[in-house]
């Protein structure tokens, strides 16, 4: 369907039998709840907790899903449409760019715009920089996947400090649709805040004093964390979880494995964990996961305690005191 003919077709959805199943249809006034939608989990986990009980939150990436390829239905663009408030990553998922820019959702909050991202999370100092210059790996990794995010890291959310940077842009949005409650939503904003310093500050301790700062990860999600708390990430793939590291890339990591002494490659729970345990097992080390918390895979965990089962993996692999 053109461009031109899509955004009628969408709208008409909204009266569809199938916008039935889609959450965040209606807006504020219909249940005196405000309707919220997130791109993906850390939004959504952002949304459920500034907002509260006055604020109906839905995602557009279902649970379980690998944010980075969603592809939205015609409901769910019908949703966009209808939400009080959207709050996205623009250039980390384009088919949610693609529909926010065909509809017109009254507000919108954008991280990329309140998360400080910068490229210099998607480059380690020293051995993954040296990796990146491998014209082969540089052929694989950073080829025109559709995933390049313009040369920035976009897991910004691994960093708690960054994060937290997006309560108070979500409480200002939500005050303006639901000026009754902007004392709560305020109060939430300051309470996430706090939890989230908590953590950055769990992580720092716990990650002062390591015997190893090598982090090796499937792909390079964790570009923030290790530069908010002193490690060297070395990533198998780029930022795309789906790219294929070249023979080149792989017998770099394995001389980074050997000569750092790293114990543990880390690999994710949605994507494939299959070169990352193969390489592991080809070097004669453990294979563990790393969580980007780009999702959540059932209603026991969250955010935090992500983030936590994270940092309990950290302290093992890199023998923190």
């Amino acid at each position: 369907m053109s461009p031109h003919h899509r955004r009628p077709a969408l709208l008409a959805a909204l009266v569809a039998p199938v916008l039935a199943l889609s959450a965040c249809a209606s807006t504020s006034g219909d249940d005196g709840k405000v309707h919220a939608l997130a791109s993906f989990y850390p939004l959504q986990m952002v949304l459920e907790e500034v907002g509260g009980d006055r604020v109906d939150v839905d995602s557009l990436t279902p649970p379980g899903a690998e944010p980075h390829d969603v592809e939205l239905s015609p409901a769910q663009v019908a949703a966009l449409d209808a939400a009080d408030l959207v709050v996205l990553q623009s250039g980390f998922q384009p088919s949610v760019d693609d529909a926010v820019a065909q509809t017109s959702p009254e507000h919108v909050v954008d991280a990329a715009d309140r998360a400080d991202l910068d490229s210099a999370a998607t480059h380690d100092d020293g051995h993954a920089e040296d990796g990146h210059s491998d014209d082969e790996h540089a052929d694989d990794e950073h080829a025109d996947d559709g995933h390049d995010h313009d040369g920035l890291d976009p897991h910004f959310w691994l960093d708690p400090t960054r994060l937290a940077a997006l309560a108070g842009p979500v409480a200002d949005a939500l005050s303006d649709i639901d000026p009754d409650g902007a004392a709560t939503y305020r109060a939430n904003a300051d309470a996430l805040v706090d939890r989230l310093t908590a953590l950055d500050e769990e992580y720092a301790a716990a990650l002062a004093s390591c015997e190893r700062r090598v982090l090796v990860t499937s792909h390079e999600a964790f570009g923030y964390l290790a530069d908010r708390y002193g490690l060297e990430q070395v990533g198998i793939s780029g930022i795309d979880p789906e790219a294929e590291p070249s023979p080149a890339r792989l017998r770099e990591v394995g001389d980074v494995v050997r000569d750092e002494g790293v114990t543990t490659i880390f690999f994710e729970t949605l994507a494939s964990p299959k070169v990352a345990q193969t390489l592991a097992a080809d070097l004669g080390v453990e294979a563990a996961v790393l969580d980007p918390i780009e999702g959540v895979t059932d209603d026991s965990q969250d955010y935090f305690s992500i983030a936590e089962a994270n940092l309990d993996a950290l302290r093992v692999a890199l023998s923190c005191s």
